[in-house]
């Protein structure tokens, strides 16, 4: 039988991926320890999907699958691209659960910002997120690392 893995946002662990061309890499034992472990499995949804680094910031208009830049251009289709390689590659991983980006376009787990590009939170999930729930798997936020390893420990081999 094949290792269980975690699919994690590659920016959470330190690729420069983000819009901006940064990341928010998280220095935390657990995920050191998963990394020793060979059991993260990581990708960045807007860049296999297509778009490059850096770009301009994204958001989802609230209550729809639309997602424009700043800019107006609508990417929804490179977001849409994106979300679906990367259950793809979860699939094919054999991943159990994923760790996302908080408030991500494609990764935001429960809360994302709701394309007005003026900081106002909805209650939503990004475009990634969503299509790994409808799939079965369990999204984290990267908020919620505690809750993430207790998972682990309880669905373990």
């Amino acid at each position: 039988m094949s290792k269980r893995k975690i699919l994690i946002s590659a920016c959470l662990i330190g690729e420069n991926v983000k819009y901006d061309g940064g990341n928010n890499a998280l220095h935390v034992k657990v995920l050191e320890q998963w990394r020793e472990e060979g059991v993260l499995v990581s990708l960045c949804p807007e860049v296999l999907g297509g778009l490059n680094v850096p770009r301009p910031a994204c958001e989802v208009l609230e209550g729809t699958t639309t997602v424009l830049c700043k800019s107006g251009e609508d990417v929804s289709e490179e977001f849409a691209k994106g979300a679906k390689e990367s259950l793809r590659i979860a699939q094919e991983e054999g991943v159990c659960m994923a760790i996302l980006k908080a408030r991500s376009p494609s990764c935001g787990k429960e809360i994302i910002y709701d394309g007005t590009f003026t900081s106002t939170r909805v209650k939503d999930s990004g475009i990634t997120c969503k299509l790994l729930q409808e799939s079965g798997i369990t999204v984290f936020s990267e908020e919620e690392l505690f809750l993430a390893e207790a998972f682990w420990r309880q669905k373990g081999e």
